[in-house]
């Protein structure tokens, strides 16, 4: 007795077998060679360097980071950001933004503003802090002993933190200001 709910012997309208048919997996893409043609994909790849290609500025900048950045840095992340987890308050306008960044045993606390930012590297202990801007010059700032430290420089696009305190390295997570 055939049983609808057996997938095993699936059976096309004229009654035969699918496999009787030869058709399988590799002509619905499931299998390893699913249907690429490497050729068609060198012709993209040809079609984009053409059409669109990648400015040298760019790709030395990429070559840069790649090569110069902080292999002991720890990634802290971001666990709050008051553009999607505070309560908006009425008739609040031009609220600053904070920003909380954690990583093992270090916090950063930011406030970005528009006329600058400011925040505080906790436990305090003094740190070097480079504001990350893309492909310029961040602004370098220094936490004092209580860990506090401000800029009068508002971060413009997206940016990032990295702190040097005792030894080790932290990197925030890039964010748009």
């Amino acid at each position: 007795m055939n049983d609808m709910n057996d997938m095993s012997d699936l059976n096309d309208l004229n009654g035969g077998s699918f496999a009787d048919e030869g058709i399988g997996d590799e002509e619905f893409g499931d299998g390893p060679d699913a249907g690429f043609d490497d050729s068609l994909l060198d012709d993209l790849r040809l079609a984009a360097g053409i059409l669109d290609p990648v400015p040298a500025e760019l790709r030395q900048l990429a070559v840069e980071a790649y090569a110069l950045h902080d292999l002991d840095a720890r990634l802290a992340e971001l666990t709050f950001d008051s553009l999607v987890d505070a309560i908006p308050v009425r008739g609040a306008t031009d609220s600053p933004r904070m920003l909380t960044f954690h990583t093992g045993d270090v916090t950063v606390d930011v406030e970005v503003t528009a006329q600058g930012l400011m925040g505080q590297v906790l436990p305090p202990q003094p740190a070097g802090i480079e504001v990350l801007s893309g492909p310029r010059t961040g602004a370098s700032l220094t936490a004092d002993d209580m860990g506090r430290f401000t800029s009068d420089v508002a971060p413009a696009g997206p940016f990032a933190l990295r702190l040097r305190a005792g030894g080790e390295v932290v990197v925030t997570e890039w964010l748009r200001a």
